[in-house]
């Protein structure tokens, strides 16, 4: 397939079926991931599922981990396509079994399923980004995927708390896989057109010898180990004292040391470069989305807000999260992306530090809301930065090992700091306790920070 050297737009023919696609894709994504996030409250309180709060969260991100691997070495090996129509299958199966569960156990199972398909279509997708747009695009496409989020964090989280409210929180799951089926028919052409350009990349890839990381078997061994280790972390809390932190402890090691070999080299490190890349990745989603989680059930239980209202400041954080995205993509190339790397991981620690300060001083939620603006545009600024460094210190060999290395150490270390916080959160009393909130928060704030000089890393040597 030939490309133009500087395209118009992404939407100029070569494409726009599929950035189209693709956003719709992420749009759905984005839908999901917030809905969750505000409904959850009624979950627990119908299918009495307080103890599996964090698990419902962590559980699907250690899923993710699998399907990141496993997608990123289909796509290595094969193109894109067919693990994006397999993941897309996957997602909306999760869908329907958690829209349908009458049981925690079941719900858990659900999100589960949506776990791995929405992981191993984030990789599809970032291989398609390498294998069909230009160099010069490539800040442009990942700050549309980021600013697909501000649609659904508009109208999302309010929509998914009425929803929950007036009918039922089924319905928020069930009405997004009607939608996953519009954007299936939706891809359509955009698979035709990479399905195209794939074959030639098949025949580049033959030709080129170099290989990364573990082989596809052992790599998914270590995944299931990686999702195996997280998923014990957030079932300590289920154990009784003196047992729960042990087990914890040691879930955590073993998910660190099966994980190193699905990273690129000295990752855990933070050796100048993709190295660092990818460790700053998962550590800024280890601090943003380990603190999200508990901001809708803190204003929800402390401020009485109804879960509609409550809900809005995940609008708030997405809202913020796109305006960021489209910034650092309007800039370009004019600042480095290390630069701006930089400047949004300190916006990240101070907009979760103003989450920890409300916790312990009542702060309220106008100043919740105003600190979740500052964080997610630091998010914004951030990911589609570090996405872009990716695929720069990237080959045509291994777009498919270091995509799914980004998303590899963003579920696991979320995943992780989710299960963390929630052992924590447990431990100190749950939704009746200040401290326990301010517990979870100041966790993320400890992982915003020790982010800070990793940032400084992400510049090659």
């Amino acid at each position: 397939m030939t490309l133009s050297d500087r395209p118009a737009s992404l939407l100029a023919p070569q494409f726009r079926a599929t950035t189209i696609g693709s956003f719709a894709l992420v749009f759905l994504g984005a839908f999901e991931a917030l809905a969750v996030t505000t409904v959850m409250p009624a979950v627990t309180a119908e299918l009495n599922g307080d103890a599996y709060y964090a698990l419902a969260f962590s559980g699907t991100l250690a899923a993710s981990v699998v399907g990141v691997v496993v997608a990123g070495r289909w796509s290595d090996r094969r193109g894109p396509v067919a693990p994006l129509l397999t993941a897309t299958a996957v997602f909306l199966v999760g869908l329907i079994v958690a829209g349908s569960a009458s049981l925690m156990e079941v719900f858990v199972v659900g999100r589960l399923l949506q776990g791995f398909g929405s992981g191993a279509i984030n990789v599809a997708l970032y291989v398609v980004v390498a294998r069909l747009y230009p160099a010069a695009l490539h800040p442009r496409i990942f700050g549309a995927f980021a600013a697909a989020w501000v649609l659904p964090s508009m109208v999302g989280p309010p929509v998914a708390g009425w929803v929950a409210e007036q009918i039922s929180w089924h319905w928020v799951f069930l009405g997004v896989a009607v939608l996953v089926l519009g954007a299936a028919a939706l891809m359509v052409p955009a698979i035709r057109q990479i399905s195209a350009g794939g074959r030639a990349h098949e025949a580049e890839d033959n030709a080129v010898a170099e290989q990364t990381g573990p082989g596809s078997l052992v790599s998914i061994v270590l995944a299931l180990v990686v999702a195996a280790a997280v998923l014990a972390i957030s079932l300590a809390q289920q154990l009784p004292t003196p047992f729960d932190w042990p087990v914890a402890i040691v879930a955590l090691i073993v998910a660190g040391v099966a994980a190193r070999p699905l990273l690129p080299r000295r990752t855990l490190l933070a050796a100048r470069g993709l190295p660092a890349t990818v460790l700053l990745r998962g550590l800024v989603a280890a601090a943003f989305f380990a603190a999200e989680i508990y901001m809708p059930l803190m204003l929800h239980e402390r401020d009485g807000l109804p879960l509609s209202v409550s809900g809005l400041i995940l609008t708030v954080g997405a809202v913020s999260w796109a305006a960021g995205s489209h910034l650092q993509g309007r800039v370009g190339e004019r600042f480095g992306s290390t630069a701006i790397a930089r400047v949004g991981t300190a916006l990240i620690a101070v907009g979760i530090t103003v989450q920890l300060l409300d916790a312990l001083l009542g702060l309220g939620p106008v100043v919740a809301a105003a600190g979740w603006l500052v964080a997610g545009a630091g998010m914004g600024t951030v990911f589609p930065r570090v996405a872009t460094l990716a695929l720069a210190y990237s080959t045509p060999r291994n777009q498919g090992f270091n995509s799914a290395a980004l998303s590899i150490f963003d579920a696991a270390s979320s995943a992780t700091s989710i299960a963390i916080a929630g052992l924590l959160f447990a431990l100190l009393g749950g939704t009746g306790n200040p401290v326990a909130y301010a517990a979870a928060f100041a966790l993320s704030a400890v992982v915003a920070l020790l982010a800070q000089p990793v940032a400084a890393r992400t510049a090659a040597a």
